[in-house]
């Protein structure tokens, strides 16, 4: 062996022990910087479940090509409150804060979903029946909404105008049409949005709860199927059309999606989105994410998820809620705001009075001064009754405006002259809780002069036309299926009492009120 294969030996030998030992250091140094283990790879439930990944603290550098990162801003029962509040930035704020926090652009792997009631409320977005409020959610790039109860309030031509003018679909996948069977052709069961290469199937539910929490006239010609019997139809159809990823956008409850989470999984669907119940929920049911945001527009949900398009797993989904506050307005949306609130002012602008003390939601001082407002302008009833989801937001100290009272009842109710027996009454009473004027339940059921309340008399009852028809469960129409529509506004009664007050400062609506609970 020469000098010169010598040294060459040696040094292979050399490389081979350096090449060891950084093998060895890198080794050691992995073992210690590894905080948590590697995900962990389950099958999904059921033969129609997409496969899911334990979450894991993969970092984006680890990621295979095929992760692919979605975020969901989720809001529900946004209810015409498009301004900002005391505590609240409104729609302006709400897009400067997912803009600034969460880097939102309008290209970026984002859906902007609503779990529906998204109109009536405040003067500014009923008094044009939900056109401002569906302007703004348009500006704000909403992607899906679902159709909620109230999303039928303005009847199915003021729904149907909604959604031919509205730049994102409204969804539902259990309103069934009573004369043929199929979907309804006011909403679609679902859509598909591809989102960073993700096929993205959003199904929407309505609460089965409608035909009592909307005028049931307006849903007189549908049925609202079971949740999980709609899923079962719609979601093979999704999935034909090309859907990896199935999200449910409903205006149901979280308790409802707590129930339906189990079936939901063996379906595949990753995130169960809800409404109707003003709730701020972030939780996961069986690796289901299940959401709401609130209402008013005062908080939202989120959801991050990560997606493999090739196994059709979902590798991590985190869902979680947040406060709309500390985001610098939109320019583009508090423009668009600011131009109604001038067309509102414009039209009910005019002061009617003054309080210097806030008239609180559903308090009995509202709900007497309603009753008894009714009664004064049509003094031939004996018992004026309402149903208290009538009653949508307080009166707040300061002058009292024609929106304000809008604001108070949105709904476009007209009053009902009833004619019911005293046991008919004390049933409906018994049943559905209603606030009444001109009469007491305190202390057994008598009428305002002291006389109790005959089970076989006589009695005419005011009542709005959404309880008349049967609306949350009361059972008027099969008593008096003639009863006599008195065309009033029921919200006339109200602006016309307190107009003939002449309330001021010096003379504030306060003490012409009624606080005691009847």
């Amino acid at each position: 062996m020469s000098f010169r294969e010598g040294k060459k030996g040696e040094l292979m030998k050399s490389k081979r022990f350096l090449l060891l030992t950084l093998v060895l250091a890198l080794l050691l140094a992995a073992c210690n910087n590894q905080t948590e283990p590697p995900p962990i790879i389950t099958a999904g439930p059921g033969t129609t479940g997409a496969p899911t990944i334990e979450p894991s603290s993969l970092t984006p550098t680890a990621q295979p090509e095929t992760f692919r990162h979605l975020t969901i801003l989720y809001t529900n029962d946004e209810h015409g409150w498009m301004e900002a509040t005391d505590d609240s930035g409104g729609a302006a704020g709400l897009m400067g804060l997912w803009r600034e926090r969460w880097s939102y652009t309008e290209d970026s792997p984002f859906l902007i979903l609503s779990g529906g009631d998204m109109w009536t409320g405040p003067a500014i977005s009923t008094w044009f029946d939900g056109q401002s409020m569906a302007e703004v959610m348009d500006l704000m790039g909403y992607d899906a909404a679902a159709l909620g109860n109230h999303e039928f309030d303005f009847g199915l031509d003021g729904l149907r105008e909604r959604a031919a003018r509205s730049e994102f679909p409204f969804l539902s996948a259990n309103i069934r049409d009573k004369a043929t069977g199929t979907v309804a052709d006011v909403a679609l069961p679902y859509v598909i949005r591809e989102v960073n290469g993700i096929k993205v199937g959003l199904i929407g539910l309505t609460t089965t709860s409608t035909p009592r929490t909307t005028n049931p006239e307006h849903v007189a010609g549908f049925d609202f199927i079971p949740y999980q019997q709609a899923l079962e139809e719609v979601v093979p159809q999704a999935r034909a059309d090309g859907a990896q990823l199935l999200v449910v956008v409903g205006h149901i409850c979280a308790a409802e999606m707590r129930a339906l989470a189990p079936a939901a999984a063996e379906l595949g669907v990753a995130v169960l989105g809800g409404g109707h119940c003003h709730e701020l929920v972030a939780t996961t049911v069986g690796g289901i994410a299940i959401v709401e945001g609130g209402d008013n527009m005062r908080g939202y949900a989120k959801v991050d998820l990560t997606f493999d398009i090739a196994s059709g797993a979902v590798v991590n989904v985190k869902p979680s809620t947040h406060l709309n506050t500390g985001g610098a307005p939109d320019p583009e949306v508090a423009a668009l705001v600011a131009g109604w609130r001038a067309r509102v002012d414009d039209e009910l602008l005019q002061t009617i009075g003054y309080v210097s003390s806030e008239i609180a939601h559903r308090s009995d001082a509202l709900f007497n001064m309603v009753t008894d407002a009714w009664l004064a302008a049509y003094p031939s009833a004996d018992v004026a009754m309402t149903n208290r989801g009538g009653f949508r937001q307080a009166i707040p100290a300061g002058e009292i405006t024609l929106a304000t009272v809008v604001g108070v009842l949105p709904f476009d109710n007209v009053l009902i002259d009833v004619e019911l027996t005293g046991a008919q009454l004390i049933e409906n009473v018994e049943c559905c809780a209603p606030v009444v004027g001109g009469m007491t339940t305190v202390g057994g059921y008598r009428l305002s002069d002291g006389t109790s309340v005959a089970p076989d008399g006589i009695y005419h009852v005011l009542v709005n036309d959404f309880m008349y028809v049967g609306g949350d469960n009361f059972r008027l129409q099969g008593y008096d299926p003639d009863a006599y529509n008195t065309a009033i506004d029921w919200r006339q009664p109200v602006i016309d009492w307190i107009l003939s007050l002449n309330t001021s400062p010096e003379d504030p609506l306060d003490k012409y009120l009624d606080t005691a609970p009847r």
